[in-house]
């Protein structure tokens, strides 16, 4: 058999030449005000330089927002995807002077990759792709604090303006529609809106989330400062009857969910989610399994991508190790960490014995094990809490798994916790481990080294090294500089 994944690997042909006809901006979307990411001092001063450029050229403010959250908007599909499989190429060049003792270089040239990147998977859907949005309120450019949209600038330098996403490639209609109808909702209330937790107000953000079908769940986050719960209920009435009765039925929502907190992020636990109107879940379908997902729940933004993403993992955590061996019965463990809602475990579920799961969000947990039961999958278990304090203690229980063991990790980006790669560099069943990164230039990198380092009596790392084998990208997110990649360790 050849390298595992090459089966799924459709041929990209993409143009060499092309020319930058505006500036792009390389800047996280994660949140939705515009932060930097890289710390590299010399990226810092360039970032700034940049920013600068975004508030002096003259440009609109639509297209300054265009810049910072789809930076690659102006680019051809193929260009974006050449310019995404040369940053994963230089970013694992990164890695290979790493493990060859040459941290300093990064260059393809000088590190030759010692394992196959395979060419950039492309999404399905390129426009309109994200099925969560999250907007904020703050001050417009037109100085009206109750607009909706996204962020430019920053607090520090007193210079936030608040823009609409209604341009936005990445954004679907009913999103957009979403935003300005609750944009138009609280101009029409008499609370403030809640710019500064410690300056007063109510209205926060809204999140949109919808599923290929196009049902549509939003949820409005909310300050209650000194409000009694009864003053509380009579502004979700008003904005039950906006959204349900009044202009805002041109959504269609199919549930309405709110949550009031004094925090800036909240989990359910602390402060749980209130349905005001409509289902408590919305559903959507990945190769062929249905899932549930909670307001809360972790889901990739883009259906079609996520589908392409969890097909080549699939392949990957399944394929045979041992030329000529004929597929039987599955006996293949896996080991499935940050495992959010179970997609990854679920959709693998038939080409393994078992799938172990272990997430942080105990709402994410009950959506993993509804969502189990709801496909009729009866060989996966899900446990809540941090890897890191869970792990070390199910690897004495793994140390008896008969069959192969394998791990998937799917963190975010602030990558794995260091107790949690020393738990699956010091078990020696795993020979498999699929690392799953949106950013492997950030922290990510410091655990790809973790996994790969000499044993270190020191630092309790007794286990023998793994070694990158091979590296798949997908296109996650078209218009912006960021990616998904796909990196398999073995030992």
């Amino acid at each position: 058999m050849g390298l595992p994944g090459f089966r799924l690997v459709k041929s990209v042909k993409i143009s060499i030449t092309f020319a930058l006809r505006k500036p792009y901006f390389q800047f996280s979307t994660k949140a939705t005000t515009v932060d930097e990411h890289d710390q590299t001092p010399a990226t810092k001063r360039r970032r700034r330089s940049q920013k600068n450029h975004l508030w002096s050229d003259n440009l609109s403010w639509e297209e300054r927002l265009a810049d910072a959250v789809t930076p690659l908007w102006r680019l051809s599909y193929d260009e974006q995807l050449e310019l995404k499989q040369k940053h994963q190429e230089t970013t694992l060049s990164q890695l290979v002077g790493h493990l060859s003792g040459d941290p300093k270089s990064s260059s393809p040239v000088k590190n030759k990759l010692t394992f196959p990147l395979l060419p950039i998977l492309p999404s399905p859907v390129r426009d309109g792709y994200r099925n969560k949005s999250t907007f904020s309120v703050n001050r417009g450019e037109d100085g009206n604090t109750k607009t909706v949209g996204f962020y430019l600038g920053t607090g520090k330098q007193g210079n936030i303006v608040c823009v609409s996403g209604d341009h936005l490639l990445n954004m679907p209609e009913k999103h957009k529609l979403v935003a300005r109808c609750y944009q138009d909702f609280i101009r029409q209330s008499p609370l403030d809106p809640c710019l500064l937790f410690h300056s007063g107000g109510h209205w926060r953000e809204v999140t949109v989330r919808t599923n290929a079908t196009g049902h549509t769940m939003a949820i409005v986050y909310f300050h209650p400062q000194t409000l009694t719960p009864e003053e509380v209920a009579v502004h979700k009435t008003d904005l039950v009857d906006y959204f349900v009765r009044g202009p805002g039925s041109v959504c269609q929502l199919d549930s309405l969910v709110f949550q009031e907190s004094s925090m800036t992020r909240c989990t359910h636990e602390k402060s749980p989610y209130q349905l005001l109107y409509g289902q408590p879940h919305i559903y959507e379908t990945v190769l062929g399994f249905k899932f549930r997902i909670s307001p809360d729940a972790f889901f990739q933004v883009n259906q079609g991508a996520a589908e392409v993403l969890y097909g080549t993992l699939r392949d990957l955590i399944s394929a045979n190790t041992e030329k000529g061996e004929k597929r039987g019965k599955p006996t293949v463990t896996l080991l499935d960490v940050c495992c959010g809602t179970g997609a990854i475990g679920i959709t693998t579920s038939p080409r393994v014995e078992k799938v172990i799961g272990i997430e942080l969000i105990e709402q994410a947990v009950e959506d993993a094990v509804h969502n189990a039961a709801l496909n009729n999958v009866p060989n996966c278990k899900f446990i809540s809490g941090k890897a890191e304090a869970v792990l070390p203690g199910l690897m004495v229980d793994l140390s008896c798994t008969a069959g192969g063991l394998t791990a998937v990790v799917n963190p975010a980006r602030a990558g794995l916790h260091y107790r949690v790669v020393r738990a699956l560099r010091n078990q020696p069943n795993i020979r498999r481990l699929v690392y799953v990164s949106c950013k492997p230039d950030g922290e990510a990198m410091r655990n790809f080294r973790e996994l790969c380092c000499p044993p270190d009596p020191q630092k309790k790392i007794t286990g023998e090294a793994f070694s990158p084998t091979l590296a798949i990208p997908v296109d996650m997110f078209p218009h912006t500089p960021h990616c998904e990649l796909v990196l398999l360790f073995e030992r």
